[in-house]
């Protein structure tokens, strides 16, 4: 089992598994079984109604309203990284039951989950935060979780429910820009109901699961820079009207999502602060671990020494720094298609080795000033693409070993083509890779 805070709780809790299994997945190539086992205890366990528990505290009985949408994108990910195909198929009727049964049973009239109907009034999330109704994390993360499925639905042939979820993520995401976005502060409130704020678990995941256009992405994050910065990390709030010092509180588990969005949207140098600002804080302070479950005012242990300082949910950095940095993760279920895009920003070099269902994939690149090269070691079984940096590509040359594959243009030979500032490379299969990028001017 993963446990959430193994000194202190000794209980795994789904939520944490969020990052704490993808941390597990790219570091063993064998313990998988350890997140499965969390993922189909707490599925057995699924009320009648659809709810499914968070972790087995209570017996089972602990309410959240954000936990059984952890499960679903848990689930996904897990089939991911590991392809068992077998766990997708005894569960897929947990996912109906809860994402068709549970949620629409808190869904208000706009089409947004709305904490407080269908008596959850009382149930907490992540934090146990005090705040009810239409909140842009929940339904952030609800959206996550039908896309998910919708994916894990697809790979098996259920072709209706992955309509229908895919469907409900684009309705879900257009509720949320309709009722959710603050054009004066140019960020996503935390809720439509009570004084007003801006959280950064909401912010980020709208950012990560395509809710934000690139316009309200980047204002998103430029107020988040604004208002929540801190030498220790960024808190999740930016002001305290949900509790005294929220706005001086930093959590890993949603520093995570934003550090990804930074990558994501071109902001290397930002998610790379903070990534030092986080964990370098961590590491210069007692006990100079960086699992602290949260950093409270002025950089301290924000529940004393009641915090936990083994919390999985605070590994995110190495999945960020694997999958946006390095810029390698699976895209098909056990690794069989996967990409490689790397955000280098200034860094000189990055290599890394993903386990998967088929052995290694080796992934290491240079960077400087003029050329990028990338080298991969692909397994067998496995295809996937390539994304290289090429912020003008009329005057890039790209070499697939010693041989020009573009030009300014597509040359003889692999098929290369432009998306966006990158140049995708496709249909690289197993076998040794070396990619090089040069900029030149004519």
């Amino acid at each position: 089992m993963l446990h959430d805070g193994a000194k202190r709780d000794r209980d795994p809790y789904v939520g944490d598994l969020a990052v704490s299994a993808p941390t597990l997945y790219l570091t063993h190539d064998d313990a998988a079984a350890a997140a499965r086992n969390v993922l189909a205890d707490l599925a057995d366990h699924q009320r009648a109604d659809g709810w499914i528990p968070p972790a087995s505290i209570n017996g089972y009985t602990l309410p959240l309203f954000d936990y059984p949408l952890w499960w679903v994108t848990c689930s996904w990910d897990y089939v991911l990284y590991t392809g068992d195909r077998s766990y997708a198929v005894r569960h897929h009727p947990n996912l109906v039951k809860v994402l068709d049964t549970w949620y629409p049973s808190v869904t208000d009239s706009s089409g947004l989950l709305s904490k407080g109907l269908n008596g959850t009034g009382g149930y907490g999330d992540y934090a146990f935060l005090g705040r009810t109704g239409r909140v842009t994390y929940y339904n952030a993360l609800y959206v996550q979780a039908l896309d998910n499925a919708a994916s894990l639905a697809r790979w098996l042939g259920h072709t209706a429910d992955a309509e229908r979820w895919a469907g409900r993520s684009r309705e879900v995401a257009r509720a949320v820009n309709a009722h959710l976005w603050d054009d004066s502060a140019g960020a996503y409130l935390d809720s439509s109901t009570g004084a007003v704020r801006h959280a950064q678990d909401g912010n980020a995941l709208a950012v990560t699961n395509g809710i934000a256009d690139a316009e309200r992405a980047a204002a998103a994050l430029d107020h988040l820079d604004a208002t929540t910065r801190r030498p220790y990390g960024n808190a999740f709030m930016d002001n305290d009207t949900l509790f005294a010092e929220a706005s001086q509180r930093v959590y890993a588990f949603t520093s995570y999502p934003e550090i990804v969005a930074r990558f994501r949207t071109g902001r290397t140098a930002s998610a790379l602060d903070q990534i030092r600002r986080t964990y370098g804080w961590m590491d210069g302070h007692d006990p100079g671990v960086t699992h602290w479950e949260g950093i409270g005012t002025g950089g301290s242990l924000y529940e004393g020494a009641y915090t936990s300082m083994a919390h999985g949910w605070s590994t995110g950095v190495l999945p960020a720094l694997t999958h946006e940095l390095l810029g390698a993760r699976p895209t098909a279920p056990g690794y069989t298609g996967w990409e490689v895009r790397p955000h280098p920003g200034d860094v000189a070099w990055a290599q890394g080795l993903l386990p998967t269902p088929h052995g290694p994939l080796g992934v290491e690149w240079e960077n400087t000033a003029s050329s990028f090269t990338l080298t991969l070691q692909v397994p067998r079984g496995t295809r996937g693409t390539v994304f290289l940096p090429a912020a003008d590509p009329a005057h890039t040359v790209v070499r697939d070993g010693g041989r020009i594959v573009w030009k300014g243009r597509p040359a003889a030979g692999r098929g290369v083509s432009v998306a966006g500032d990158r140049l995708e490379v496709t249909g690289l299969g197993p076998g040794s890779h070396r990619l090089g990028v040069t900029r030149y001017k004519r």
